[in-house]
């Protein structure tokens, strides 16, 4: 399931070590992140090597400071990696995408690359966020902060009035964002009726993709996320919230950039390239009788990704459905190439050819493969600082990634138990969202508070509303556990 930290202004956190046995939150974060070996702090020297960076930018000739470029994210987000705007052009649409030139501030091999590397990803957590890059980059000279002049790489996607892709280039440009928005305050201000041209034109070019997608037979699930916030006082509450219509427009234009960027790599034969491999045999099959367990029709007629797209989260049988659909495709990575193509480029469930390159500030293989697309698109060679990197990238990927899902689901388990931890005995209502195959365990969901959890239990059926008692919360196991009654 989806996760959203969101962080206001607080004490410290508890450093790692500080407590024996961990008997607060904080502690008990604090020790995860001993034990899966978060980086703290970053060394001094990167520090310092960022800061130097941050005051010498290798800024471009090109001056595209005239686009009136918006970012949208979410509430307190400091690390902005893209900026946008859309113009109408007769029957088509022209999308710039500016995306955050770490490459400007980062070299190959000096202090921040080399920590970076080490990183992977950006890691989020309530009370810490533990960043790919210093703030000084990452949050700062690096980050398309509103009314800054930034480098960034600017792609321009030319479309078609039905929103196909129909030309592609990507160049290096100051650009300076002039306003910062939320997901809800776009979608406020879209739903008001008069929002400003740039959100109009997201909201036409993002149907229009969304109706692309269908043909292809590409599908993403709409999961609630589940929200975690804490406030400045350390209180936190835990909820479950529906995706907005903005936001699933507004990946269509990430998704849009990844698919050219692909495109571009393919096409010059060199580059990395996000894949996913077709489900197993079997697993449709199985998806099949998990829909005719909870007594959801699909039709023989209907394939899967319009069977995805009838599903309403709000229903507890269709959220135990979306669940179990999330099992379909599994062993998404990276694949890089140089010269020889591989044997499969593609990702299965967007149904087509995609990379990651919007995310640099958060991501580490996003800078690489966007240089790869800049020198593709101008005509010129790769850089050798960047071929060279490009075997590294999957593995170095591969454990980021791995890390980051161990990391960030053990940090939910400690909220939940946070949020119980005092309530042990007391009775909730809840959903099965999935059953073993004995049919005596599985996952409960609770509305409220927006807590997932095993559960036993002599019958737990599939999709069912069920009664359960909290049986443990506990700081040492990491998880809360229930059982029918």
């Amino acid at each position: 399931m989806p996760t959203r930290f969101i962080a206001h202004p607080q004490p410290a956190p508890v450093e790692p070590g500080t407590a024996a046995a961990p008997t607060t939150l904080a502690e008990a974060v604090a020790e995860l992140r001993t034990r899966l070996e978060i980086p703290a702090d970053f060394p001094p020297e990167v520090t310092a090597a960022a800061e130097a960076a941050a005051r010498r930018p290798r800024l471009p000739d090109l001056d595209r400071t005239d686009l009136e470029l918006l970012t949208i994210d979410p509430p307190g987000s400091k690390d902005l990696d893209q900026a946008l705007h859309i113009a109408a052009a007769g029957a088509g649409f022209v999308v710039s995408y500016a995306i955050a030139d770490v490459a400007a501030f980062v070299a190959a091999g000096d202090p921040v690359d080399a920590e970076a590397r080490r990183r992977g990803l950006t890691l989020y957590a309530p009370d810490v966020r533990t960043p790919l890059h210093p703030p000084a980059l990452s949050e700062g000279a690096a980050s398309l902060l509103p009314d800054q002049v930034r480098p960034a790489l600017l792609w321009t996607l030319q479309l078609d009035e039905a929103g196909e892709l129909s030309a592609v280039d990507v160049s290096r440009a100051v650009v300076r964002s002039r306003a910062q928005l939320t997901y809800e305050q776009a979608q406020e201000e879209i739903d008001g009726g008069t929002p400003r041209d740039v959100l109009r034109l997201l909201v036409e070019v993002g149907r229009r993709r969304e109706a692309l997608e269908r043909e292809r037979g590409g599908v993403s699930l709409q999961i609630p996320a589940q929200e975690i916030e804490v406030d400045a006082a350390g209180r936190y509450t835990l909820t479950y919230r529906a995706t907005l219509a903005v936001e699933g427009y507004n990946a269509q234009i990430s998704l849009l950039t990844g698919m050219a960027a692909a495109g571009l790599m393919l096409a010059g034969r060199i580059g990395v390239v996000r894949t996913l491999p077709a489900a197993e045999p079997g697993a449709l099959r199985r998806l099949r009788r998990t829909a005719q367990a909870l007594r959801i029709p699909w039709p023989s007629s209907q394939d899967y990704p319009e069977f995805v797209r009838s599903l309403d989260p709000a229903v507890p049988a269709h959220a135990a459905m979306l669940n179990a659909c999330t099992e379909l495709f599994r062993g998404a990575g990276y694949t890089a190439f140089d010269g020889e193509l591989p044997a499969n480029t593609r990702h299965a469930a967007l149904a087509t050819d995609y990379a990651h390159v919007t995310a640099p500030l958060r991501r580490l293989v996003d800078r690489f493969a966007g240089e790869v697309c800049l020198a593709l698109s101008a005509g010129q060679q790769v850089p050798e600082w960047t071929r060279t990197a490009l075997p590294a990238l999957p593995d170095l990927m591969a454990a980021a990634e791995s890390r980051s899902k161990k990391y960030e689901r053990a940090v939910i388990d400690l909220v939940e138990v946070s949020l119980l931890r005092d309530r042990v005995g007391e009775e909730f209502d809840g959903t099965v969202l999935d059953v073993e195959s004995d049919g005596r365990r599985g996952v409960v969901m609770l509305a409220d508070p927006a807590v997932q959890g095993r559960v036993k239990g002599t019958d737990l059926p599939l999709g069912a509303e069920v009664r359960v008692r909290l049986e443990s919360a506990d700081w040492a196991a990491g998880r809360v556990e229930f059982v029918r009654v």
